[in-house]
């Protein structure tokens, strides 16, 4: 809407080849500093200069940041000169919903994990840095990881930079806890099992954006024959939609309950109209009638969205390598090579569903012995092809595949209950529903925090990776809330403290889920915001560290 309002006629992805032909004077390029996409802008503009008609100008704009290296690549091509703008346009956080903010960085953690690359954590710090001016200063800051510690302080050294020029603003947020994603490697691996969780699984939620085979949503217009379609079938998803607000948090196996509820509600209601006599009560139908239409609607586009889920969740396979999960999670039989891995790995499933499994049984036994190890990396090599050997190093490096070392996963599941026998999956009682039976690591330490403390789990913080951070930042007397003071960020209920929880390397939307569950309940003392890189899943987390070795150019 803001672009159409300021007169742009049309948007396009950039790709390779030429631009959609339009007869405009102006062209802008909105790009990551990435010297790949150089390349298309140069090719794209080359192109266009080529075609005959009024001459063109060019704009670029990095998002968020120019970078150095980015306009060199566009003189060695020769177009730099043709822009007659080239700046930047700082977009770092990115509204997902109302209580989720993303920077849509897909390869944060492979850059800074493998690649020693800190930008994204710059970029990190700045988007916090530019969020306290808006909101005003973080007085408590919190963190766990070496990236949530290089984070606060390029925070800190940027504050300082501010000197007299900070934002005099009462602090509207009253927490911030930064988590690095190497803390908990755990969580992104297992298989979500909450309705948008499953979705995002299964057929991957880009942008709030899902696309669906169109069968189930194809119908005639005119009550003939079902019409054809080619096209996946696109959904918004977000919370402006009652129905799926109400359905996103639940776990699968609640969703059927509920729909059928919400199904009987809404044959009630139009039923009433039967009982309509007076104009008045026909009136009052007539007013609800386009709510109760659209209800209608958004309840068979969910319905057929479960059903989608349904056919794959009551597959035999799905259920292996989910009862597979789960042994992994309660510390069974992680110490030996696994018979469902190796059967995967002889019938050449997905590369992807094998390193999940493997990775997960790393994770979840403190690393794997070396002969076993070893004996893992030559039947994936030997299976999919050695090209993956630079994929397999990444794991590595990540820390997803590694030597059996001293920390004991065992120790921090049973301080931190991360294993919850009788789930409760239709009324929850503990975050442990978001996986049927698993708590996220990542939430539980946010849990532990607002009650009773990160003090009490010293020894569990020890046991994880990287130091952690408990900094006060120094506010103004005259804009600091009148608050009791204490050691955890709980507060008294009739005045609840918003907690600001960052996810460094990126989050998945069954932690988002359990953060949810937490501000819910009737004795919550914080409401919980959530911002990361980037929202991620089992599957897209190892894809951003997937990367095959590629023939040499003959």
């Amino acid at each position: 809407m803001l672009l159409k309002e300021h007169d742009v006629i049309s948007m396009c992805p950039l790709r390779q080849g030429r631009l959609p032909s339009s007869d405009v004077q102006n062209i802008i390029f909105l790009v990551r500093p990435n010297l790949n996409l150089m390349d298309l802008v140069a090719d794209c503009t080359l192109k266009e200069e080529e075609q005959r008609g009024p001459k063109k100008e060019f704009h670029m704009f990095f998002v968020p940041r120019r970078t150095l290296l980015c306009e060199k690549k566009l003189e060695e091509r020769g177009v730099y000169g043709t822009f007659t703008n080239v700046d930047e346009c700082a977009l770092e956080l990115f509204p997902v919903d109302n209580d989720v903010l993303s920077m849509e960085l897909d390869f944060s953690f492979k850059e800074w994990v493998i690649e020693n690359d800190m930008t994204s954590l710059y970029y990190a710090a700045r988007a916090l840095m530019r969020l306290q001016a808006l909101y005003g200063f973080i007085p408590s800051i919190y963190g766990k990881g070496k990236g949530a510690k290089l984070v606060f302080e390029m925070m800190t050294r940027m504050r300082r930079e501010l000197s007299a020029n900070e934002p005099q603003i009462t602090p509207q947020i009253d927490n911030l806890v930064l988590l690095d994603r190497s803390v908990d490697l755990l969580s992104p691996l297992a298989t979500q099992l909450t309705y948008e969780g499953l979705l995002d699984e299964l057929y991957g939620i880009h942008n709030n954006v899902i696309k669906l085979p169109p069968e189930k949503f194809t119908k005639s217009s005119d009550g003939g024959p079902q019409e054809i379609a080619t096209e996946p079938a696109k959904f918004l998803l977000n919370s402006a939609e009652e129905l799926f607000a109400e359905l996103r948090d639940k776990n699968f196996n609640a969703v059927g309950g509920l729909l059928s509820k919400k199904a009987k509600l809404l044959s009630a209601q139009f039923e009433e109209r039967h009982g309509a006599k007076t104009i008045g009560e026909i009136k009052q139908f007539v007013d609800r009638l386009p709510h109760m239409q659209a209800s209608k609607k958004s309840l068979a586009t969910h319905t057929s969205m479960a059903e989608l889920i349904k056919e794959v969740t009551d597959t035999e396979a799905f259920l292996e390598a989910l009862q597979v999960e789960q042994e992994f999670m309660n510390g069974i039989e992680t110490d030996k090579a696994n018979p469902y891995i190796e059967e995967c790995i002889a019938r050449q499933e997905p590369l992807i569903k094998v390193l999940r499994l493997l990775c997960m049984q790393s994770v979840t036994n403190n690393g794997l012995k070396s002969k076993l190890l070893e004996y893992y990396k030559r039947e994936l090599l030997q299976t999919y092809g050695f090209q993956h050997i630079l994929t397999i190093n990444n794991l590595e490096k990540a820390g997803l595949l590694r030597i059996q070392g001293t920390k004991s996963y065992s120790s921090i599941r049973k301080t931190l209950r991360l294993m919850v026998d009788d789930v409760n999956e239709q009324n929850p009682t503990d975050i442990a529903y978001v996986h049927s039976g698993y708590a996220p690591l990542s939430v539980r330490l946010v849990q532990f925090l607002a009650q009773p403390g990160w003090r009490a789990i010293t020894d569990v913080l020890n046991q994880l990776l990287g130091p952690t951070v408990e900094e006060i930042q120094q506010i103004p007397v005259g804009l600091r809330k009148r608050r009791g003071s204490g050691s955890s960020i709980q507060s008294n209920m009739e005045d609840p403290r918003v907690t600001l929880v960052f996810f460094l390397g990126g989050c998945t939307l069954s932690e988002i889920s359990a953060l949810r569950f937490l501000s819910q309940q009737d004795d919550a003392a914080v409401e919980y915001i959530v911002a990361t890189t980037k929202i991620i899943n089992g599957g897209t987390f190892l894809q951003s560290l997937h990367e095959p070795l590629k023939p040499p150019s003959s």
